[in-house]
């Protein structure tokens, strides 16, 4: 009869063994797993914090590199522009239809002022061209009143010969920014802000 009580008894404390063993297990198991999210949470909030910052100092470079182009001054400010004329201002031809055997169709004209100053005019000339990249005909045209930080279009006139345009810059001029540019104007030696309509008068501090 003893022996019948036993083996159910082995049995109950192997059972109970492994079932601390297993709950100890699954505690282990909470615990590494809470951890671990612990962990994530802590890595993404400090993802965000480093993107945050990244991108406050991006900003501030921004901030001090545009401080640093254009001061608060407005006559140092059309300075920088007049010296850096080409960085903001620019003309382009627009897309455009050639035929099987030559001819140019649809082309316009387009001038991007990116300065703080209006444009008065600006004057572009348009080299129609050969596939020998041969000029053989020559238009000029002239763009008035580009506001500040826009752009103007023009149709330009259609070429029965042809399979392509180049477009070159002839002048500019801005009387807001006191710049007057030509591809033809001689530029004085040791000017360092050649393109001034009117010279600027230096104060003497003496």
């Amino acid at each position: 009869m003893k022996k019948a009580y036993i083996y159910p008894a082995i049995i109950l404390l192997l059972v109970v063994i492994f079932s601390l063993g297993y709950c100890q297990q699954q505690r282990h198991v909470r615990k590494v797993l809470s951890e671990n999210q612990r962990l994530w949470n802590e890595n993404r909030t400090l993802r965000q914090s480093l993107e945050q910052a990244g991108a406050v100092s991006q900003q501030i470079n921004s901030h001090q590199e545009l401080q640093q182009r254009v001061s608060g001054q407005f006559i140092e400010r059309r300075a920088y522009y007049r010296r850096n004329w080409q960085q903001f201002i620019a003309a382009t031809a627009g897309d455009y239809h050639t035929g099987f055997l030559g001819g140019i169709k649809n082309l316009t004209i387009t001038v991007r002022n990116q300065t703080e100053y209006p444009l008065d005019n600006v004057v572009v000339k348009v080299l129609y061209m050969r596939n020998n990249n041969e000029i053989f005909k020559t238009e000029q045209y002239t763009i008035n009143n580009i506001s500040e930080k826009s752009s103007r279009s023009i149709t330009a006139s259609n070429s029965r010969k042809g399979s392509k345009v180049e477009v070159k810059l002839v002048s500019i001029t801005s009387q807001p920014m006191n710049f007057c540019w030509a591809a033809d104007k001689p530029l004085p030696a040791g000017n360092p802000d050649p393109f001034e309509c009117v010279p600027t008068v230096k104060k003497d501090n003496h």
